[in-house]
């Protein structure tokens, strides 16, 4: 087997590995580079850094990627420096260090697109050797300190001066705390083992080892598992982490590391980087998959969801003609829950953390701090929330163009927020959550200087809008910028328009705007937790029959002809009262263009209430026929799609049937910039 053979087999394993451990590396460096500023130390940060670009290193080596090899050694030549002065990393060697990686982020592009990877760039050896051998350590001003630790157990042999620098120098009130843990039938017969410990533990603080020591213990045991942390926690609290009796938790003393006027010391070994305890090692029931498998599983569920509807379509023409369907209809309502809990699954599966996608939203602002001189601290609050896997694909693009938009054009320079009474460091917040209709909203908001409505009408030649949402669709013109030139991040107006089509055309989700001037901006975004299998209201209107998502979807009303006003002039728009308040009704026959002028006037006895903009609007329909999990298939041709059409589905006749989205066609019946009003066809 040839060497290239042998490289076709294991690249798309290894582009998969090594993507995760750039990822990692990016984190860890950008913690480090927050804690240098500061001046201090970030142990575990370096090591992780470490043992990242170490591993990036060994798979590079086994499928023959030189350059790639070559960067990481020398990256990590000089991380063992930074490891050996207790995680402390000169601030000016964090660029080089973050050059290097996007080297070998390059490369990893190249193979990814079947090239060759390109040799390593001009100088970018010379300045990585030199961090590890003429860049200056930053010396602590502090005097260091060691660890009285039971020699007994031979513990301080085992800790490295970076463990060490981990248990003295935790952030806020934290100690040193050792934790014994003895194992025993009982304790693991009430899910109390060493994993378990060892998980609530390090959520009370910053683990930094676990060692095993044999021998008698409290109990009967014959092992003890020693867990050295650094907490904040009580005494009570880390001993009923760890299980409670025959669990001991001693406070570890630290005293001054003698200098050499105070007297002979012992020598300390070459720090070694070890590798974690085996119980570290085990592992952690994550599996990857391609996301091709995943894809192909969602196939095979929306034939199974079609063929159920053609099944019950059978069925209810089976019933019409008299024949016995009681237990038809009973195996086919268990088998519609078989195939929601079916779709359930996958769905899970294909879902993603929203942190993980925006990961690499800090390294992109850090490059804009340095390319706009401007000083900007991202805020990440996202928690939990995910997002199925095609969608987050989607909207980051969206969430980077916003974010690049928020740095380059809201926030104002230092020297601007200090006159305007700001601190001189800007802010950008992006939250996320999920709410219980299946849809994610997200909020991008800045501390800056607001959108002036008047000056960017100037900049188009058009009258100041009247409102917010006037002001948005001015701002997602395409080819509109408020930029005098084009610089390296902005200034050719496909910043808003590239969002809008992405969050409302492609996703069907909703885009908004708030904005103060000398305040700030707030852009909201909802967006559907996915795009594929959704539960969807089936309708007529004009003789045609229709879908829409139920979650967009906030009401069903009656229609009643005598609650309805029509304003003179108004074209197929009229008033209808809900519950003691006027609410915009809409004809959907006229905004399909499928309506005659007999049919425009006709009170529709059906209402579908959506929220459009702040704002309920209803969209008369003729008939309502019912709700069904629906297979959603975009029309991807750009010759085929329509503003308000998000695909089309098979109700299980073989027919096309389009699914609407009511919020564009909501924002479709608004007058254009020619004073018509558009239509969706």
């Amino acid at each position: 087997m040839t060497a290239s053979v042998d490289l076709a087999d294991f690249l798309p394993a290894y582009l998969a590995e090594v993507e995760e451990l750039l990822d990692s590396a990016h984190r860890q460096l950008m913690a480090v580079e927050a804690s240098a500023r500061r001046g201090a130390a970030h142990p575990k940060s370096v090591r992780e850094l470490f043992r990242a670009l170490h591993t990036i290193k060994g798979l590079s080596a086994m499928v023959d990627v030189e350059p790639i090899v070559s960067i990481s050694h020398w990256m990590e030549t000089s991380l063992r420096q930074a490891d050996q002065a207790g995680g402390r990393l000169p601030e000016s060697s964090v660029e080089p260090l973050m050059e290097g990686l996007r080297a070998v982020e390059q490369r990893m592009r190249q193979l990814a697109a079947g090239k060759d990877a390109s040799p390593v760039p001009p100088g970018l050896l010379e300045r990585l050797e030199a961090l590890g051998v003429s860049s200056p350590v930053v010396a602590s001003t502090a005097r260091p300190s060691a660890l009285l630790l039971d020699e007994t157990l031979a513990l301080a042999p085992r800790l490295t001066p970076t463990e060490r620098e981990q248990l003295t120098s935790g952030a806020g009130h934290r100690r040193p705390v050792r934790v014994d843990f003895i194992p025993g039938a009982e304790r693991a017969a009430r899910g109390i083992t060493i994993n378990s410990v060892r998980e609530r533990l390090a959520a009370l603080g910053e683990l930094v080892k676990v060692v095993p020591v044999a021998g008698p213990a409290p109990g009967g045991g014959s092992l003890t598992f020693v867990l050295l942390l650094s907490t904040d926690a009580s005494d009570a609290v880390l001993k009923e982490a760890a299980g409670g009796e025959p669990a001991q938790v001693r406070a570890l003393s630290t005293a001054p590391v003698p200098s050499a006027v105070d007297g002979p010391s012992v020598p300390e070994r070459e720090p070694e980087l070890e590798e974690e305890p085996e119980e570290g090692r085990r592992s952690s029931g994550t599996l990857r998959v391609e996301v091709s498998r995943l894809d192909e599983a969602l196939e095979r569920l929306a034939a199974l969801v079609v063929n159920r509807s053609r099944l019950q379509r059978a069925v209810v023409d089976l019933t019409a003609v008299g024949a016995p369907t009681r237990e038809l209809r009973a195996i086919l309502q268990e088998n519609g829950r078989q195939l929601r809990d079916m779709r359930a699954a996958i769905l899970r599966l294909r879902m993603v953390r929203v942190g993980d996608v925006l990961e690499r939203l800090p390294l992109l602002v850090r490059g804009l701090r340095r390319t706009t001189g401007k000083a900007v601290r991202l805020e990440l609050e996202v928690g939990d929330a995910e997002l199925d896997k095609a969608v987050a694909d989607r909207m980051l693009p969206a969430l980077v163009h916003l974010v690049r938009n928020a740095v380059d054009h809201a926030l104002e320079s230092p020297e601007e927020r200090r006159a305007a009474g700001k601190p001189p460091e800007g802010r950008v917040r992006l939250g996320c959550h999920a709410n219980s209709s299946g849809w994610v909203d997200i909020t991008v908001a800045d501390d800056g200087r607001g959108v002036d409505a008047g000056a960017v009408a100037r900049r188009a030649g058009v009258p100041v809008p009247r409102g917010p949402d006037d002001l948005l669709e001015l701002l997602c013109r395409p080819g509109f910028s408020t930029r005098e030139e084009v610089t390296s991040t902005s200034g050719r107006g496909m910043g808003m328009d590239i969002v809008r089509r992405i969050v409302v055309d492609q996703l069907g989700g909703e885009l908004r705007l708030e904005t103060r001037v000398g305040e700030g901006t707030t852009f909201h975004l909802r967006v559907p937790l996915t795009i594929t299998l959704l539960d969807a209201i089936i309708f007529e209107c004009a003789g045609l029959r229709y879908a829409v998502a139920v979650g967009s979807v906030e009401e069903l009303i009656e229609v009643e002809a005598a609650r309805v006003v029509r304003p003179a002039g108004a074209h197929g728009v009229a008033l209808v009262e809900r519950r003691g308040q006027s609410v915009t009704l809409v004809s959907l026959a006229r905004l399909l263009g499928s309506a005659s002028a007999q049919a425009v006037d006709a009170t529709p006895p059906r209402g579908l209430v959506v929220r459009q903009r702040g704002e309920l609007v209803a969209f008369g329909v003729d008939r309502l026929l019912g709700q069904q999990e629906i297979v959603l298939r975009p029309l991807e041709d750009p010759l085929v799609r329509v503003p308000g059409v998000a695909g089309a589905t098979d109700l299980g006749d073989g027919q096309p049937t389009l699914v609407l989205d009511l919020n564009a066609l909501g924002a479709a019946r608004r007058p254009g910039s020619g004073g018509r009003e558009e239509r969706a066809t």
